[in-house]
């Protein structure tokens, strides 16, 4: 890995930022070995403009240890797409800590994408988590796995309800599209999850702040709200 590693400002990083300012789109190529500016390795997910500019980059949170030899991140990250949307990263095992998804949704993520490398046989639960964390955050996650033979496919997009509204069906290449409304988010979140359930909306106010004795922190009512 630190061999093929390379700093945000070396040859792939520039390549790729060329890629999407030629074809004038936003690109999300996945993540990639980055050498930080201390030497340290980590797994991170870059987000390209139609400009050909690096926009956002992540570095994972959560390396899947003992296996992965990264460093982890320090930040949760979300960015901007002018007149569609705010985008939260969170890369791979970072799925499995519900501290990922709710931080980015509280940043106001309206989308998750999710690039994964899964070779186990545990990607059957990490649909189940794609679906879990769109539920209880109210918010699109895009599950990007590798394709067979190394990986086990099943990438999927997933509604703020938790719906899958497009999978690929097995561990093949697959091409997945779908047009999604971020206006989903403000609907589910104003009338309710099935019309019922509106977690952003459970404090007032005048509510007491709950200790979280693991984090040494606390749930302040006053800044519940997503949006920060």
């Amino acid at each position: 890995m630190r061999e093929i590693a390379e700093p945000l400002d070396g040859p792939r990083v520039k390549e790729l930022a060329e890629l999407a300012g030629d074809l004038g789109v936003w690109l999300l190529p996945g993540s990639v070995c980055e050498r930080g500016p201390a030497g340290e390795l980590f797994n991170t997910a870059l987000a390209f403009s139609p400009q050909g500019q690096l926009a956002a980059w992540y570095r994972k949170v959560f390396p899947w240890r003992p296996s992965e030899p990264y460093d982890p991140g320090d930040r949760f990250v979300v960015f901007d797409v002018p007149e569609a949307g705010r985008i939260g990263f969170a890369i791979c095992y970072d799925a499995w800590f519900p501290e990922v998804a709710r931080h980015l949704a509280w940043r106001g993520a309206e989308v998750i994408v999710n690039p994964v490398m899964t070779t186990t046989s545990d990607r059957a639960q990490e649909v189940v988590l794609a679906r879990a964390n769109a539920i209880v955050n109210q918010v699109h996650v895009v599950s990007v796995n590798t394709a067979g033979p190394l990986g086990s496919g099943h990438s999927l997009v997933v509604d703020p309800e938790g719906r899958i509204r497009a999978e690929a069906p097995g561990d093949g290449t697959a091409i997945l599209t779908d047009v999604i409304d971020l206006d989903d988010v403000t609907r589910v979140r104003t009338h309710g999850t099935a019309g019922v359930n509106r977690m952003w909306d459970q404090f007032t106010d005048t509510d007491a702040p709950i200790e979280l004795p693991l984090y040494g922190g606390r749930i302040d009512p006053r800044t519940w709200r997503p949006g920060a």
